[in-house]
């Protein structure tokens, strides 16, 4: 009878633990098409579910990857990431159907996603983040001529597809509307990783993920390496050597608009810092200029002509030369060196533009090293005929950059239109790439008289600062260099 009886306790138990287990599945089983339809759901990226729903998801999706809670729930668990594993969703880098518009909004490079916007900072994308509910960002795809055969997904850490290849560390993703090989459009493309590295405690990447329009790119210019080099250290730029992928970054920061709504101050900030860590990278110490006024109080300025061979360079480079040098030996403690950009390393670049108060040159990405000159330095800049008249805003990109960099841009001479030579009059983009690559005049009066100006206006800058400082030497800027 007591056999009995345990017996019939026995089987009760059982039969009460198979009936728990099939509640759970029951409950489990209509979330699986849920989670799998969510993760398949391109919209799912980028929509804003309510606080409940978001809660209801993350609870479940708790409970069935919960795996202590038994051999069904495990089996089950397994089953489901399975199913999220699959359903994966990749899409394609570039969107042409934003092509007129690539780089307003969210751009055509991951135009499903959302840009995160703060004061002052460029807009980025961050992963994994609340943005992307905890999701990381995957890569497939290395062509360098379609970006739209490269493709993206956002994927769970739990669910990488299969053959991924995970990849630990920090990186920067970096997709620019123009190169990464010229001096001015690589330092917009770069400028917002400093600043954001400057505002997460100067993290630094591990790697480096270049895209233009989409299509992958395995290296950036020498001298823009460099000067990332100079403020991150090693630079790695990722190939993806090892086939199409899919590759999943364990944290990357995407940038997509350059510079973008960046502030100005943060510009600034920017700047000091390129500037303060290149002076550090080359050894190079602002004590090093000597004496900012001589023996007499004049104050010391130092006037480079930096040359530039081929386009835009001056027709005369001599008879320039000559009236640059002529006005400068007027002014008492004006010093004055002619520089050519192409001989230069990019220390040197640093060296010669850290002991220059003013510099004049043709327009061209050489005088993006203005940026190596100390705040409230001078630019004076030229030009070939016909920009004026058909180059548009871009002709000003110089001007900006002072601006930006702190610089006081002294003004431009263009070479004057008299007639059009354009075979194309009626067409001007035809007729501006006529005249871009030309060289430019000189107007021997003009020259002497505006140099003339800018060395008296420098002169009494510099005489202004004389009189507030209480030594007679350059400080280095310690608060610039924090990173």
């Amino acid at each position: 009878m007591d056999v009995e009886k345990t017996t019939k306790t026995f089987t009760k138990k059982k039969s009460s633990c198979h009936s728990n287990k099939i509640i759970t599945c029951v409950f489990l089983l209509p979330l699986i098409p849920i989670l799998v339809h969510l993760q398949a759901s391109p919209f799912y990226f980028f929509s804003s579910p309510t606080a409940t729903s978001r809660a209801f998801f993350n609870k479940w999706r708790g409970i069935a990857l919960d795996a202590s809670a038994g051999p069904s729930i495990s089996k089950n668990s397994e089953g489901l990431i399975s199913k999220l594993r699959e359903s994966v969703t990749f899409l394609p880098l570039k969107d042409l159907r934003f092509a007129q518009t690539a780089m307003e909004g969210n751009t055509w490079f991951m135009s499903s996603l959302n840009d995160t916007h703060e004061a002052n900072e460029a807009e980025y994308l961050y992963f994994p983040s609340q943005m992307s509910k905890g999701r990381l960002l995957c890569i497939k795809g290395r062509h360098a001529t379609d970006g739209t055969k490269n493709s993206y997904a956002l994927v769970w850490p739990e669910a990488l597809p299969d053959s991924a290849t995970l990849m630990k560390g920090l990186t920067f993703v970096s997709d620019t509307f123009y190169d990464y090989g010229n001096l001015w459009h690589g330092l917009t493309g770069m400028a917002p990783f400093v600043g954001w590295s400057m505002k997460n405690k100067c993290l630094n990447p591990t790697r480096w993920v270049l895209f233009h329009w989409g299509e992958l790119r395995s290296k950036m210019g020498s001298w823009l390496q460099h000067l990332m080099q100079a403020n991150f250290g090693d630079v790695k730029i990722e190939g993806f050597e090892g086939g199409e992928g899919p590759y999943c970054f364990e944290k990357a920061v995407v940038m997509r608009h350059n510079e973008g709504s960046m502030g100005k101050e943060r510009k600034l900030q920017v700047f000091d810092l390129l500037r303060c860590n290149a002076r550090r990278f080359c050894g190079i110490s602002p004590e090093g200029k000597g004496q900012e006024t001589n023996e007499r109080g004049e104050p010391v300025i130092r006037l480079t002509l930096l040359m530039r061979t081929g386009s835009r360079s001056f027709k005369n480079a001599s008879a320039v030369r000559d009236i640059f040098a002529r006005e400068c030996a007027k002014v008492e403690g004006c010093t004055f060196k002619v520089a050519q950009s192409e001989n230069l390393s990019f220390c040197d670049q640093v060296r010669v533009m850290t002991y220059t108060d003013v510099v004049a040159s043709p327009h061209g990405a050489q005088l993006t090293n203005m940026l190596f000159m100390d705040r409230n330095s001078s630019v004076m800049e030229f030009f070939p005929k016909g920009w004026l008249e058909l180059a548009g805003v871009g002709q000003y990109a110089h001007h900006w950059m002072a601006d930006q960099s702190g610089m006081n841009h002294r003004g431009a001479w263009w070479d004057p239109l008299d007639k059009k030579e354009c075979p194309f009059p009626q067409q001007d983009l035809d007729c501006f790439n006529f005249y871009k690559n030309g060289k430019v005049g000189h107007n021997e009066t003009h020259f002497a008289e505006w140099t003339r100006i800018v060395l008296d206006q420098v002169r009494i800058s510099k005489m202004q600062i004389a009189t507030r400082s209480p030594t007679n030497k350059p400080q280095p800027n310690s608060i610039a260099c924090k990173c």
